[in-house]
């Protein structure tokens, strides 16, 4: 935006300017206004600027719009994103009869004004990131194409915004809310999804609600998850053997008083933590355990290590979702006294924990807002903001003795209860047309038929030709309906679909069970004892030497690198013993020489692994890794080379050895 002197200026730069108020001194013909990045908390005076035709109010502090707003008839543009806005009055609206763009997103919006409808001219309108739980008033928009109401509190949108058959809306972004009609993943599809999911409502009338939770147990090696989450699924203890305990992720279900729970144990043991992120879905239930009986109140590595690695990950992977601290072992403490010390200590702990963190980001903010060159720093602000807004929800701690059954049936009882209070929290109810559910059944049924391959693998376009051998649907309706589906169902963890890897969005797992225990395979506590029991035979198969095997041990121990030729030998080992002989099905999961096998292709996309060179030292200079936030580099240029290798970061654990290999 320009700036200049004298009568003939029609644009004003004040941007960061840090005005509690508007100059007196503007004249007032200009036709654009730029005010972001001030410290204004109301806007008076700017009915005198009757030729305004952009209007610029982002990144303030305004509380409240002044009703002499609406004296700006000729304003075309309004941006009021990012201020303290917590309602509009009514009469402003209706006077923008030219008024086309409005972004009022990132305010404290908890309702519309009646008469926004009235603003017949707005093509593009940015509701998200508010408080809205209702946005039946932009019923009657006539020229409305761009709508985003993303992150707001919506459980419905109106079946008249996409119904009318004048209807102009092109976009509609509504993504982050807790949805139940229509849910979050019809709407992921876009606007011909939404007009689909509301055309089924009307020739379904039967609908059916559904509660589907999925539950994630989370914690330590040993605190006690696989035996709570098979006493809950039983309803009384059920005791479990240290060798018996969860390696990877195991998947269990629950039904109970109308709720589909999925029960996904994830293993402790620290070899594992790498690839929980890869089947963590939004909206779940967590269930942290802690085990008391070795908590400690006084030693600070006891917190960490039990309760704050476990929220900062889920922080990091699952923001919106709810956090049940369930305290275990508790017939190992001495007393009930003991055991309600550390409850105290914990909750106190995390609370401080949470709190701490959104101080931090704050200062973060605020220091970056005082920067001179602000324009500088405006994609840092935008994601602090974005962190800001993560609400992860951590519930008291419920300490229980898993050798009662009174205790699993007070925590079954209490676990419904969260899930009630904090249905919106969690987005758990769906209410889905007769055809959707048909749809999903039929899934059911071809997998009982052995109509699926027991691996569960299925191209998308062969899944949708089989559905339709078990429903009366058009190929229209099933491609929509089916894309929503798989969302849902991958969602709450029923399958594994992963939409957005390129090579990959045409396959579909149905069995998660058998990809799990793909990834088991090569992510393992015991995977240097799994490369030494290689046989001869398999080598030959892979066309290796014995000394080779030597190598690949050596340097995993010593360099955390493994080699592909290794992962596509132990990978095939257990596709041997799932399913029977299917060179094609091997050549797709394991790989080859010269393709990358679809388990390599998600190591590397959730960077489990690494492309790594294997004769190439390591850069001393690299920056850090950190998953998803700083590109590793390694000495040389690590190309993905099918036949080469991978550096897994969690097999780096001998300092001295690595010293000693890498230098």
């Amino acid at each position: 935006m320009a700036s200049g002197h004298g009568n003939s200026w029609e644009q004003w730069d004040l941007s960061g300017q840090k005005l509690k108020s508007l100059p007196q001194d503007l004249v007032t013909h200009v036709t654009c206004v730029d005010l972001q990045r001030n410290k204004l908390k109301r806007v008076t005076g700017i009915s005198r600027f009757t030729r305004l035709m952009e209007l610029n109010l982002s990144r303030n502090k305004i509380v409240e719009i002044s009703l002499e707003m609406h004296n700006l008839h000729t304003l075309e543009t309004l941006y009021l994103n990012q201020n303290n806005i917590r309602s509009i009055p009514e009469g402003i609206f209706p006077r923008l009869r030219r008024l086309k763009f409005l972004n009022i997103s990132a305010n404290r919006l908890a309702r519309l004004p009646s008469d926004i409808n009235q603003c017949t001219s707005i093509t593009y309108l940015d509701l998200s990131k508010n408080c809205l739980q209702n946005i039946q008033p932009l019923v009657g928009l006539p020229n409305l194409k761009e709508l985003f109401v993303e992150k707001n509190l919506l459980s419905e949108l109106p079946s008249q915004l996409f119904q009318n058959s004048s209807c102009e809306l092109m976009v509609c972004k509504a993504t982050g809310n807790p949805l139940r009609c229509p849910p979050e993943e019809v709407c992921a599809g876009g606007v011909k999804d939404i007009q689909s999911y509301f055309l089924q409502m009307e020739e379904n009338p039967n609908t059916c609600s559904s509660w589907t939770v999925k539950t994630m147990f989370l914690g330590s090696s040993m605190a006690g998850k696989s035996t709570l989450c098979r006493s809950l699924r039983e309803g009384k203890p059920v005791t479990m053997a240290v060798e018996d305990r969860t390696q990877g992720i195991e998947i269990s279900q629950l039904y109970t008083q109308e709720v589909r729970f999925l029960f996904w144990d994830f293993a402790g043991q620290e070899e594992y933590y790498l690839t929980h992120h890869v089947f963590i879905t939004p909206r779940a239930l967590v269930i942290l355990t802690i085990d008391l009986s070795s908590y400690s109140i006084v030693d600070p590595h006891s917190f960490k290590d039990q309760l704050c690695f476990w929220i900062n990950n889920i922080q990091l992977r699952v923001p919106d979702s709810v956090v049940l601290l369930v305290g275990t072992h508790c017939d190992q403490c001495r007393d009930q006294e003991e055991v309600m010390d550390k409850k105290r200590d914990i909750e106190e702990k995390v609370k401080t924990m949470l709190a701490n963190r959104r101080v931090v980001l704050k200062h973060q903010k605020k220091n970056l807002e005082e920067n001179k060159d602000l324009f500088l720093f405006t994609d840092q602000l935008d994601k602090l903001d974005c962190l800001l807004e993560y609400n992860l929800k951590v519930l008291d701690l419920v300490a229980i003795d898993c050798t009662k059954s009174e205790d699993i049936a007070k925590l079954r009882s209490h676990i419904l209860t969260c899930i009630q209070s904090e249905r919106v929290f969690l987005c758990s109810e769906s209410i889905l047309p007769k055809s959707y559910e048909e749809v999903e059944q039929a899934i059911h049924i071809l997998v009982a038929l052995d109509e699926i391959p027991q691996h569960g693998i299925v191209l998308l376009d062969e899944l949708s030709d089989l559905i339709l051998n078990h429903v009366k649907l058009s190929r229209e309706s099933l491609h929509s309906i089916l894309r929503f589906l798989l969302r849902y169902l991958h969602r709450i963890g029923v399958i594994i679909w992963y939409e957005d890897i390129r090579v990959l969005s045409d396959r579909v797992f149905i069995q998660p069970s058998f990809l799990i225990s793909m990834f088991k395979t090569i992510v393992r506590h015991d995977l240097v004892q799994q490369l030494e029991g290689i046989s001869r035979d398999l080598l030959m198969q892979e066309g290796a030497l014995v000394k080779q095997k030597f190598t690949w041990v050596d340097d995993l121990r010593c360099k955390g690198i493994l080699h592909n030729a290794a992962m596509r030998i132990l990978l095939r080992r257990e596709l041997e013993k799932l399913v029977e002989d299917d060179d094609d099905l091997v050549g797709e999961v394991v790989g080859t020489k010269r393709e990358e096998g679809m388990i390599l292709t998600l190591l590397q996309h959730f960077e489990v692994c690494l492309p790594a060179l294997v004769r190439s030292p390591l850069n001393p200079q690299a920056p850090e890794f950190i998953p998803g936030e700083k590109q590793w580099e390694s000495a040389g240029e690590a190309k993905r080379d099918p036949d080469g290798a991978c550096l897994f970061p969690i097999y780096l654990k001998d300092d001295l050895i690595v010293c000693h290999k890498w230098g």
